[in-house]
């Protein structure tokens, strides 16, 4: 076995279920939706696309592009949840609690085709 590939694996899995953790829930109601497993899910997130870099095959850099959405996506989330709880008048409010599970939910979709993509790739690969 390939200690890389499976490290690589591990996060870009883990990426994955932690913005489906975050993801899941009522869409506009703060208690469903933690705002330290939103953290998790940018920090490992980012980890996965600092190990994409180096692939330079075509599949690396639809890896990569995949998992620079999600982490755009993520930050995004986080801003506007720091908006709405540290500037915004409203507070943390239905409609912001949409929007940051609605950029959860891209960047989890983006997620999910960089695993997709991986196991197409490992599934075409030749021994």
């Amino acid at each position: 076995m390939n200690l890389e590939k499976i490290v690589f694996g591990f996060f870009i899995i883990l990426a994955l279920t932690l913005n489906f953790g975050f993801f899941i829930g009522e869409i506009d109601n703060p208690h469903h939706h933690n705002v330290y497993e939103l953290f998790a899910a940018i920090v490992v997130n980012l980890v996965a696309t600092i190990l994409k870099f180096g692939d330079r095959t075509h599949t690396g850099a639809l890896l990569l592009a995949t998992s620079l959405v999600a982490v755009l996506q993520l930050l995004i989330a986080a801003s506007v949840w720091a908006w709405a709880v540290h500037v915004s008048a409203s507070g943390l409010d239905t409609m912001a609690m949409a929007s940051i599970v609605s950029l959860a939910g891209g960047a989890m979709l983006a997620n999910v085709i960089s695993v997709v993509l991986v196991i197409v790739d490992t599934a075409t690969l030749r021994r």
